[in-house]
């Protein structure tokens, strides 16, 4: 849900289990942004990693389970949620975060790609909702600020103000197919917002 790596390959380098495992998750990136997930193999991810096709057997065992690592990668690599004392301009940041990653050759492609494959592929859609269920959470934190500084009524649910930010966007990249500006990400936090000042998200404590 926010800025991240280009290549899962990039970030925490020492000894050679960590080399190997960022040698993997790079080469199932490329292979995902050239092939989709249908078209994603060990033997491919092996070879292109340099890696012998044995260990990527022992050690990830499955397409999906490749997947799953290099979807846990990129949340690991993700930046923190904003802080700028504004919950408009918090929610700016995360909209625009969105932004830059759809738009981006590689991890739009990658993004759009398990998508797909969360759609008919279960361990496909556990390694999507684990990552997108990270971020939220992350994010929701802007939220609770927020609340805390009176901006925004008490009870409000963070993660669905979260939600409601992003859905927008994601709705054009993959339902409509259309481009995803940053006019309509500008709107998405102005709608958001709108509705969360109007306590539209405030989660109604339970009975008794």
């Amino acid at each position: 849900m926010d800025q991240l790596s280009r290549s899962a390959g990039t970030v925490r380098p020492g000894g050679r289990t960590a080399r190997v495992r960022a040698a993997v998750l790079e080469a199932t990136q490329d292979e995902l942004v050239e092939r989709g997930f249908h078209g994603l193999t060990m033997d491919q991810v092996a070879a292109r990693a340099g890696v012998g096709k044995t260990t990527v057997y022992r050690r990830w065992g499955s397409t999906p389970r490749l997947v799953a690592d290099l979807m846990n990668e990129l949340a690991n690599q993700s930046s923190d949620h904003a802080d700028t004392g504004s919950v408009e301009e918090d929610l700016r940041a995360n909209a625009l975060a969105v932004l830059d990653a759809l738009n981006d050759d590689r991890l739009g492609v990658t993004f759009q790609a398990v998508i797909a494959a969360a759609t008919s592929d279960e361990q496909a859609a556990q390694a999507l909702r684990a990552f997108y269920l990270r971020r939220i959470e992350e994010w929701a934190k802007v939220v609770e600020l927020a609340v805390r500084r009176g901006e925004l009524p008490e009870g409000t649910d963070g993660g669905e103000v979260i939600r409601a930010v992003s859905a927008p966007l994601y709705y054009r990249l993959v339902v409509t197919r259309e481009p995803v500006t940053r006019v309509v990400a500008e709107q998405s936090v102005a709608r958001a917002l709108a509705a969360a000042r109007a306590g539209a998200f405030v989660v109604p404590p339970p009975p008794g």
